[in-house]
Order: structure tokens, then C-alpha cells, then sequence
């Protein structure tokens, strides 16, 4: 009897869209094989769960509530098993300010940061002084917790200001150094290095529009073009950041590399599955097709990790 499989996609983030879209895929290369659910948990999410009784929960949500261990406590209160990192990975992984604790203690390289709030907020003048004194302009600007670029402002002394109003909606936001240089991104696939792609934007950075626009026209370089040992250098940083978090299922950490060395940006534990994804896009290169990458994933399913 075929296996019953709930995908989970939409849900309340700004990411919602794209999530969308990850299900719709998902969806339609898993139904030959199982009998399955396209489900936004917008209604009564326990509810559907207890009729439908899915033997599985394919996680295909980004964002908050479905990336950061929200929808994952749901799931373990329900004991179903579902794809993808567990209740604390998650929730470690998408707190920028908290995961890149943990990756400066374990000596992995990553931009100087502080957390802003807008309720300790001063004043500018002493922002852009705290800036230049840690930091240096320009600095990237960005929400504490969302994923996909969602938010994120380079800004320099001049338009600060305005980015800080752009990004008022949200609670907490992180001042991150800018770093130039190369965007590398590398997955992990259980606990096997995949691969790692560069990004070439033709926008200012690999912003919002830049991952999910074709008209955006970003060059994907598969494998990066780095040499033989930063290429091997790349992927044991993104496992040994996978291992650190505990994550599971499949991770994707993005990295700048600039005069030799890999900045961890951050690592993502739901990574999107789109026509334009870089995970499905690595895999590929590495001989694991769409419908091996979620199968493995399926495999990987589990509660209380």
C-alpha cells in the first residue's frame, strides 16, 4: 500500500510564495509514488493532520513558523515524522545573531555582527558611530530571522536611515560587516558533501529577486570556480556548521570568499526546491536526481531529533 505524504507549503512568512512554489514541485514528483496532501497550514492544522493520518510530513515551508521549530513542535506533539532538521536545529539555524555564536566558539569564520532593536534605538548618530567603530560602512542590514534574503539592505552612512525604515516592521534586525568578494553557497545532504555553486549577480547582490527572478539572469557556476582545495575546504566548513547546528534531512550554508578566506554568511535548513533552487541544482551535478534528492529526505524523516 502506497505511503500517505502531507507537503506542507505557504504558510505566513514573507516567504510564503516561494514556498508555494517548492510544494508545487515536490508535489508533483512525489504523487506517482505515494498518496499525497498539498497543504498550506493556514485553517486548522492539527486537524487536516489527523484526518488525512500522513505516515509523513514533507516539510516544504520557509521562513518562520515553518523553518524556525514552530511547525516542527507540532509535528512531535502529533508524533508524525517529517522531513528536515528537528525542533532546536531549526531554531538555532535561522536566529543569525545565536548560530553565529555557535560558529565563532567551533572557529568558523563569520562577519562581525551586532543585533539591533528598534525599541533600544537611540539614536542615528551614535548607530553610525558604533557601526564605524565594530563594523566599518558599509554594512548589511538584515532581519534576525527570515531566510532568502528577505529584507536585506547594504547600506553606507548616507542611506542607513532610509533601510532602517524599510525594515521598522520587524522586531529584531542584524548589522552585519559587509564582505565583497565570491557567493558560494554548499549543501549537505545527510551528512554527505554535495557540492558548492557560485553565484554571479547581475543585481547589486544575491538578494531576494536575484535567487527567485529568471529575468534577474543570475549565473550559476557549477562547481564554484575556486581551486581544488578551497572547493574541498567550502564543503567540510558547510558539514562541520551541518554537524555544529545537528541539523538533518538537508542543509545549505552561504558563504562570501574573499582574499582566501570563507565567511559563513548563514546556513538554511530548508532550502528551497524550486525551478531555480540551488540544492536540487547541485545534486544534479552530483548524479542525485530531483526524485533520488526527496527520497533520501523521505528516508531521513524522523521525530524527537
Amino acid at each position: 500500500m502506497k505511503k500517505k505524504i502531507i507537503i506542507l507549503a505557504g504558510g505566513y512568512s514573507k516567504e510564503r510564495e516561494i514556498s508555494l512554489l517548492t510544494g508545487k514541485e515536490v508535489n508533483k514528483a512525489l504523487r506517482n509514488n505515494y498518496i499525497t496532501k498539498l497543504l498550506d497550514p493556514k485553517g486548522d492544522l492539527i486537524e487536516e493532520l489527523r484526518k488525512f493520518k500522513p505516515d509523513i510530513v514533507f516539510n516544504a515551508l520557509h521562513g518562520r513558523f515553518g523553518e524556525d521549530g514552530y511547525i516542527q513542535s507540532i509535528l512531535e506533539s502529533e508524533k508524525i515524522k517529517y522531513t528536515h532538521s528537528g525542533v532546536l536545529s531549526s531554531s538555532l539555524s535561522i536566529d543569525k545573531e545565536i548560530s553565529k555564536k555557535i560558529f565563532k566558539l567551533n572557529k568558523i569564520l563569520t562577519p562581525k555582527s551586532f543585533k539591533f532593536t528598534f525599541n533600544s534605538f537611540n539614536n542615528l548618530f551614535y548607530l553610525k558611530k558604533k557601526i564605524q567603530k565594530h563594523l566599518k560602512f558599509p554594512v548589511v542590514v538584515k532581519p534576525l530571522n527570515e531566510g532568502s534574503s528577505v529584507g536585506v539592505q547594504i547600506c553606507n552612512k548616507n542611506n542607513l536611515s532610509i533601510s532602517l525604515k524599510k525594515l521598522s516592521n520587524y522586531d529584531e534586525l542584524l548589522i552585519e560587516q559587509y564582505i565583497p568578494g565570491k557567493e558560494i553557497q554548499a549543501a549537505i545532504l545527510g551528512k554527505k558533501k554535495i557540492g558548492a555553486i557560485e553565484l554571479i549577480p547581475k543585481r547589486k547582490f544575491y538578494d531576494y529577486k536575484a535567487k527567485y527572478s529568471k529575468s534577474a539572469n543570475t549565473k550559476h557556476v557549477m562547481p564554484a570556480d575556486i581551486s581544488k582545495k578551497n572547493y574541498e575546504k567550502v564543503n567540510q566548513i558547510a558539514l562541520k556548521a551541518h554537524k555544529l547546528l545537528k541539523c538533518r534531512g538537508v542543509s545549505r550554508s552561504d558563504f562570501r570568499f574573499y582574499k582566501n578566506k570563507f565567511y559563513l554568511l548563514e546556513l538554511n535548513t530548508q532550502p528551497g526546491m524550486t525551478s531555480l533552487s540551488l540544492v536540487p541544482e547541485i545534486a544534479n551535478f552530483n548524479n542525485i536526481s530531483f526524485d533520488k534528492l526527496l527520497e533520501t529526505l523521505l528516508k531521513d524523516a524522523s521525530i524527537n531529533k
